[in-house]
C-alpha cells in the first residue's frame, strides 16, 4: 500500500492497479502497529522544520509493529563522499546549470535577493535548524534570515536549507506534475516556449543528522545507517 501527497502520483498507481492513496506524511490514516514494514523514499527532507522532520519519523515508526522495521532515504549535503561523486554530480543530463528566477523579472538579481513568499514562518528557521544537527563536519553556512537560496542544479549544495529548480520540459502537462508553476514573463522567450520552473524546498541532511533524529525516539532502535549515491539512509526497528 502506498500514499502520496500528489493526486496524479496516486492516479498513476491506481491505473497500474497498485493500491495507494493521497495523504500527508504527518498524519497517515493507517492503524498503529499494522505494518510490518514501511519505506520512505525523498520524503522527509521536504519538511522545513527540524520538529516535522522529526514528527514524520514518529509518524512512520507508529506505523510499525513491534519488531517491524523502516527505511528511510534523505538527500545528503555531501555529495561527494570519501572521495566520490554522486551520480547527481555526475549526470548532468543536459540541464543547464544556472540559478533560475523565482519571481517575476528576479533572474538578473544576486542569488541573496531571490527569495520566495518572506511571509512563510518556516522558511525562517533555517538558520536555527542549522544549528539543530550539531555536526561540526557539515560544509553548511548558515542562513542568516528568512531568504532561501536557489540551487545550481548538478552542483554541489553550500546550504542545507534551500530551493531546488525542477525545470518543466516541452509545453505539455504531463501526469504527475505540479498545477502550481512558476511561470515566466508574459511575451518573454521563456513564456512562449512554456517551460516553468517548479521550486521546491529541501532540508539537505548533513553526515549522522538523521541517525540522531531517529535515535531520539525511545521505540526505536537503529540497525543501520549507511550513504547511498547522494543519499543518507536508515534501517531502524520498533521495539
Amino acid at each position: 500500500v502506498g500514499c502520496d501527497r500528489s493526486k496524479n502520483l496516486v492516479d498513476i498507481c491506481g491505473e497500474k492497479n497498485f493500491q495507494a492513496f493521497i495523504c500527508d506524511a504527518l498524519s497517515v490514516p493507517i492503524r498503529s502497529g499494522s505494518c510490518d514494514a514501511c519505506i520512505s523514499i525523498a520524503v522527509i527532507h521536504h519538511f522545513s522544520t527540524a520538529e516535522r522532520r522529526l514528527a514524520t519519523i514518529r509518524e512512520l515508526v507508529r506505523l510499525l509493529r513491534p519488531g517491524g522495521t523502516a527505511l528511510i532515504y534523505v538527500w545528503a549535503m555531501e555529495q561527494e563522499y570519501k572521495n566520490q561523486k554522486s551520480k547527481y554530480l555526475k549526470e548532468k543530463n543536459g540541464i543547464k546549470d544556472t540559478v533560475e528566477e523565482i519571481n517575476t523579472g528576479m533572474a538578473q538579481r544576486p542569488l541573496s535577493d531571490q527569495m520566495p513568499d518572506s511571509s512563510s514562518q518556516d522558511s525562517a528557521c533555517s538558520d536555527r535548524l542549522l544549528h539543530d544537527s550539531k555536526d561540526e563536519g557539515c560544509d553548511a553556512k548558515p542562513v542568516t534570515d528568512s531568504r532561501l537560496p536557489v540551487h545550481t542544479n548538478r552542483t554541489s549544495f553550500h546550504s542545507q536549507d534551500l530551493l531546488v529548480p525542477w525545470h518543466l520540459k516541452g509545453g505539455t502537462k504531463k501526469k504527475g506534475e505540479s498545477v502550481d508553476t512558476v511561470l515566466f514573463p508574459a511575451g518573454s522567450k521563456e513564456s512562449q516556449e512554456l517551460r516553468p520552473v517548479f521550486h521546491r524546498y529541501y532540508h539537505v541532511f548533513c553526515e549522522g543528522e538523521l541517525e540522531a533524529a531517529c535515535r531520539s525516539l525511545d521505540c526505536v532502535k537503529v540497525q543501520k545507517s549507511y550513504y547511498d549515491q547522494g543519499n543518507w539512509c536508515v534501517v531502524l526497528e520498533k521495539l
